[in-house]
């Protein structure tokens, strides 16, 4: 069987063009179609003759490419489909970091949960539900998955709202696991571990070389090597004192508790030092935003006119792909999926991030017990809010925005009630337009504009 795979959003070029090569390295996929959709013809083209690129680098002469602006195009006899959009550019997201801001709440990324990644949640989530409800209608059968954030609250709403086998997926899992292998000097390959929680908050569980407890290891490396130890300092920090390492990196997670933000002196100690990809600066997504608004066109044609590298890579997308459709071979990653029966002590129906195995059955998630204690009692806040926030989202209910954003532990810890109020009244203001679920704050023509490409 040929298979078609579809990338919503293909303008995403780094996603789209490394997930493009991954598929091609499987032969289930060599004479399949890839289907390439954007709103914006310009990213298109790029990500067009990024992919035609890659085909005529491997001598994958039997692939077929269609680009396309037409969704309904692009789903029509999908057996897979990528989703990679962004809703609203810089002059709208810039607001979820900047107004928080004014009431001291001092924000790394923002892109997954508290105030900045709820709303980036409420601009995105109509989108899309539009995306799966497509999907339902035309290629109900395909297996989607979401790369776009804020993670947990989109899968938990699009696994709620519809029948699309969907989830979610993160590089932070595996990316973490080989940072951690790094450090004790074990190669990838000779690593296992069960990690568990939700996404960007989830902790290996157990993280064993060649059968062996390697948490002894990692503990003594990051107390005993300073350069281990700095170049993840949150993360670090957490893990001297939790005993369990968590998923994603320093500057995300000092937003998501009340340890590493909340005070400017805390800041400088923890957040702006590390040597790792994002220690915690403030803003950090905003000067990417910045950077890519003035020179997205120059670093696209720097990427289209780069030597290929044709060697697959760790994302999980065409593994669960070749398992589903392509040749059946069994894979396991850790996947976003609503609890039912998976973390005993994390709220039923949340969004969780587990062990799924894919297979030709399609997506299982695996049951993985209890977290310890005082891990559950930092997650179930986190997930807690967000379950709010996407009953307020399905519902056009303002009060329940404001009391999962109440409830964020750096919020909480940074403003009395009344201030989150009043930020979060600036931040539907900001959003204005962009939020058809409440009333008032949809406009018929950013309705229409529909999902825009990020980088």
């Amino acid at each position: 069987m040929t298979a078609k795979i579809a990338f919503i959003g293909a303008g995403s070029l780094v996603f789209t063009k490394n997930l493009v090569r991954d598929l091609l390295t499987f032969p289930a996929f060599q004479d399949s179609t890839i289907a390439l959709m954007d709103v914006n013809p310009d990213r298109l083209a790029f990500a067009q003759a990024a992919v035609e690129r890659i085909i005529a680098a491997g001598g994958y002469g039997d692939v077929a490419v269609e680009a396309t602006t037409d969704r309904e195009a692009a789903l029509r006899g999908a057996d897979g489909v990528v989703i990679t959009i962004l809703v609203g550019d810089l002059d709208v997201y810039r607001h979820d970091v900047e107004i928080p801001k004014k009431y001291g709440v001092d924000i790394n990324i923002g892109d997954t949960r508290g105030p900045a990644g709820i709303f980036r949640f409420l601009r995105t989530l109509p989108a899309m539900l539009d995306i799966c409800r497509d999907v339902e209608r035309i290629c109900p059968n395909a297996i989607v998955l979401n790369y776009t954030n804020p993670m947990a609250m989109l899968c938990r709403a699009l696994q709620g709202e519809t029948k699309v086998q969907v989830t979610g997926l993160c590089h932070s899992v595996q990316g973490t696991a080989a940072m951690l292998a790094g450090w004790i000097g074990a190669p990838t390959e000779e690593v296992t571990y069960t990690c568990a929680g939700i996404n960007h908050q989830a902790f290996y569980l157990d993280f064993k070389w060649n059968g062996q407890d390697a948490y002894p290891l990692i503990r003594d490396a990051v107390a005993n090597q300073p350069a281990v130890y700095n170049e993840e300092i949150v993360r670090n920090e957490m893990f001297l004192h939790l005993d369990y390492y968590v998923t994603e990196s320093s500057g995300h997670n000092s937003e998501y508790n009340a340890w590493f933000r909340k005070r400017p002196e805390l800041i400088e100690q923890y957040c702006l030092h590390g040597t790792g990809w994002n220690p915690g600066e403030y803003g950090l997504i905003v000067k990417y935003g910045e950077k890519m608004k003035n020179q997205w066109q120059q670093q696209m044609e720097q990427w289209r006119d780069a030597p290929i590298d044709l060697a697959r890579g760790e994302e999980y997308a065409a593994y669960i792909f070749n398992a589903a459709f392509g040749d059946g071979t069994l894979f396991k990653f850790n996947g976003n999926v609503r609890n039912f029966g998976l973390i005993d002590n994390l709220p039923e129906g949340a969004c969780v991030e587990v062990p799924v195995l894919a297979s030709r059955r399609g997506l299982e998630p695996i049951h993985v017990g209890k977290l310890p204690d005082h891990l559950a009692i930092l997650v179930n806040t986190s997930a807690r809010c967000e379950e709010l926030a996407v009953e307020g989202a399905l519902t056009g209910d303002r009060r329940k925005i404001f009391q999962a954003v109440a409830f964020d532990p750096l919020t909480s810890a940074v403003c009395s009630l009344d201030e989150i109020r009043r930020m979060v009244d600036e931040l539907f203001e900001a959003n204005r337009g962009w939020l058809p679920q409440f009333e008032g704050y949809g406009r018929q023509e950013a309705q229409a504009a529909g999902p825009r490409t990020g980088a």
